[in-house]
């Protein structure tokens, strides 16, 4: 499906990645994974600016004490204004908490994963976790075993997480406690064809319906609370990274590309790795779909 879109900043972001709408101030971020750099855009003036750097943020989630909280590939962080960057932990049980996606639960709890694919590897590598940190700080696996761990994601009703695995082209579901923020039953809920690209950043809307960025495939999909496809929208850039809603009214859905081209053996057969990777920031609406406002953390050092 081709849809009309703005482009928010046509400058080539080496990987731009999580797309966080704050709906408090009406203002939307991003990083720039590889480039080590986290943006804002102001809507109402069209304006953006760097905000931070250093840190080569894969994952993050507006804090309530003010700043953020970041999944880095250095580790686990808190950032504010005030007092720049400060590490909560760089490893945790034996390993490096080499990070990827996060998203805040209703409690105020980071929920993260890490990584530690390489595909050149002969005897095999280390597995990723899926953690969650709470609010106090501290720290604890939910779930092992993972290649390359990515967009996470709640139901409407906090009842349901959901969990990529870019590397095994699936979309895992987990039913979720709230009360004591752990994870049990774990089932595949969407199964990517070889064929199409890899799921990479997902978010969930306000109906239930899960929107995944395929990298490699030019596009974000919308896939009903069964793991139907239900939709798919065109993005102009090969490398479609993660995806956010955003905006006054939550109708804005914000898409993040990356200009470096990364070959890995999960790219489907015969992807063109000459094709645009132009990595963009666009901006679709819709009238018909609406998101929801993604949690806070409340995060603090112990």
């Amino acid at each position: 499906m081709k849809l009309p879109f703005d482009v928010v900043s046509d400058q080539p972001y080496r990987c731009g990645e999580c797309p966080m709408w704050d709906h408090k101030e009406k203002l939307f971020y991003w990083s720039d994974m590889l480039a080590g750099k986290i943006f804002c855009y102001h809507p109402s003036t069209k304006q953006i600016s760097t905000v931070t750097e250093g840190r080569n943020v894969s994952g993050f989630a507006m804090n309530e004490g003010g700043g953020f909280v970041c999944a880095t590939h250095q580790g686990l962080y808190l950032w504010n204004k005030r007092d720049g960057w400060t590490l909560l932990a760089a490893e945790f049980e034996g390993q490096a908490l080499h990070s990827n996606d996060a998203v805040a639960d209703a409690r105020g709890r980071f929920i993260f994963g890490t990584t530690f694919y390489d595909q050149t590897a002969k005897s095999g590598y280390i597995k990723g976790r899926l953690y969650s940190v709470a609010n106090n700080g501290r720290i604890t696996i939910l779930d092992e075993g993972f290649h390359l761990p990515n967009g996470i994601g709640f139901s409407p009703d906090q009842k349901l997480i959901y969990v990529t695995e870019t590397v095994l082209r699936e979309i895992y579901q987990y039913d979720y406690n709230v009360g004591t923020g752990s994870v049990t039953n774990k089932r595949i809920c969407v199964k990517i064809p070889a064929a199409d690209g890899i799921p990479d950043g997902l978010t969930v809307d306000a109906d239930g319906y899960i929107w995944s960025a395929h990298w490699y495939g030019s596009c974000v999909v919308r896939y009903d609370p069964d793991g139907k496809e239900e939709r798919r929208i065109e993005v102009p850039s090969g490398q479609t990274s993660s995806v956010m809603f955003g905006g006054s009214d939550l109708r804005d859905l914000y898409v993040t590309t990356a200009a470096e081209v990364v070959r890995l053996s999960a790219a489907p057969i015969g992807y063109d790795f000459s094709a645009p990777h132009n990595g963009c920031v666009y901006l679709f609406h819709f009238d018909d779909i609406r998101g929801r406002e993604e949690y806070f953390a409340d995060i603090s050092q112990e």
